[in-house]
């Protein structure tokens, strides 16, 4: 007679994959060593698209279901054609986007249930630094600010923001990481 498994999710994960992928890696570290890569290619103007359809994960190259594209250009304000969202909105979109998958997914493996969960991130540039109008001026952020909307047991608010410091993005903004840049003739 065949077992019935009952897929069990909390906060929509499927805790058995989770719980499957969590103990592999406890029982092979090297399962957890992942290298994420994206295609950026220059189109025109302040245009560009990125590409991404795979990653490094479990010790092989992973295929995404389809291929994602990100265009990226700059409003008429900034010489753009509006053709997409700018470079540093997509950082916040990133930042947004991993501070909830963190949330949601460490929420669950803690069994805290969140029924709906919304972000507003901004974030402070000064032009003259990225414009190369002022050396003093730094090119990028000075300041993110993010606020959440999370309809949850309210005694877990705080414990919510702790589990936002499990996520990646969050990290690297916060303590940067080292990027090598080379430029070579095509």
């Amino acid at each position: 007679m065949a077992q019935q498994q009952t897929l069990q999710t909390v906060n929509g994960i499927d805790m058995d994959t989770l719980q499957g992928t969590i103990d592999a890696i406890k029982g092979d570290p090297e399962l957890a060593k992942c290298r994420f890569h994206v295609r950026n290619k220059w189109i025109d103007g302040n245009h560009n698209r990125t590409t991404v359809s795979g990653f490094y994960a479990a010790k092989a190259e992973q295929r995404h279901k389809g291929t994602f594209e990100l265009d990226c250009d700059e409003p008429a304000l900034l010489a753009g054609e509006d053709q997409g969202a700018n470079p540093v909105e997509h950082l916040l979109n990133a930042l947004a986007g991993c501070v909830t998958t963190s949330m949601v997914a460490h929420a669950a493996v803690r069994g805290i249930h969140i029924e709906e969960l919304e972000s507003q991130i901004e974030g402070d540039i000064d032009l003259r630094g990225f414009l190369g109008l002022a050396e003093d001026v730094p090119k990028g952020y000075t300041n993110i600010r993010m606020r959440f909307k999370v309809k949850a047991d309210v005694d877990n608010m705080e414990r919510l923001k702790r589990l936002s410091e499990y996520s990646p993005t969050l990290n690297t903004v916060i303590h940067g990481c080292k990027v090598d840049i080379s430029v070579e003739p095509k």
